[in-house]
């Protein structure tokens, strides 16, 4: 992928180029927020273990239609993905967001799927599935909540934006604050922090599923630069993909 410094450089080159395109036209606006809806709902679902592909994902929200052989659970996630995501573009413009906001997008997210646990803090404890790492208890969730949304501002300030919103996306998985949807959260809000600095919504296509994971688990060893690396290099990718796009 190359190393951190490198890929920083060339993201500057690219959004030099992207920021010379804009403003955009109303309809290229809308045409590239459909577009990023099924592209990161299927990827941010995949990586959890959805089994629609991308083309079923595209059907399920665009037509209502269910797919034949799927889960309803698979279905679920795709249409709260999607109400989350335009809740999402609605927090764009809100210069900081606060707990409630993160509350209501998972409560978009997951209210089909347990409506008595969406838009809450778990009561329960947890263990991550194939990692070392044991979240915090359910009491200690509350605190560090609002200790996580204070930092946002000074970490804004002094981070470079990519790291900044891999670093939002680190922060949230490592409090893990609800009993199911942490990762698809977190990266939506980190791709609403790289959206307010000028960046396309990054997608982590789920072949690289692997590599990141492991990349979490490195972190949570406080190894941080594989996946500040890989959220790098899909932030350079969605750059190439946005200025092909806009042709």
């Amino acid at each position: 992928m190359g190393h951190l410094d490198d890929l920083i450089q060339r993201i500057e080159a690219l959004k030099e180029r992207i920021d010379e395109r804009r403003p955009l036209t109303g309809t290229e606006r809308q045409q590239l927020r459909e577009y990023y809806r099924i592209g990161l709902t299927y990827a941010s679902n995949a990586l959890e273990g959805n089994t629609l592909t991308e083309s079923e994902t595209k059907v399920v929200l665009e037509d209502g239609i269910t797919i034949g052989g799927k889960p309803l659970r698979d279905h679920f996630e795709a249409a709260g993905h999607s109400d989350a995501y335009d809740f999402m573009h609605q927090l764009v413009e809100k210069e900081d967001i606060v707990e409630d906001d993160i509350l209501r997008m998972h409560d978009l997210f997951y209210h089909r799927i347990d409506s008595d646990n969406a838009g809450k803090y778990r009561d329960v404890k947890v263990w991550i599935t194939g990692s070392a790492f044991t979240p915090p208890g359910p009491l200690e969730i509350p605190n560090r909540m609002k200790r996580f949304i204070s930092e946002l501002p000074d970490m804004r300030q002094k981070m470079h934006p990519v790291l900044y919103a891999a670093s939002v996306h680190l922060k949230l998985v490592r409090i893990h604050p609800f009993i199911d949807g942490n990762g698809r959260i977190a990266r939506l809000l980190m791709n609403l922090e790289l959206m307010k600095c000028g960046y396309p919504v990054a997608i982590i296509p789920p072949i690289r599923r692997v590599e990141y994971f492991q990349s979490l688990e490195s972190a949570n060893r406080n190894d941080v630069t594989p996946f500040n690396e890989l959220i790098a290099w899909v932030v350079l990718e969605a750059q190439k993909e946005y200025l092909r796009l806009l042709g």
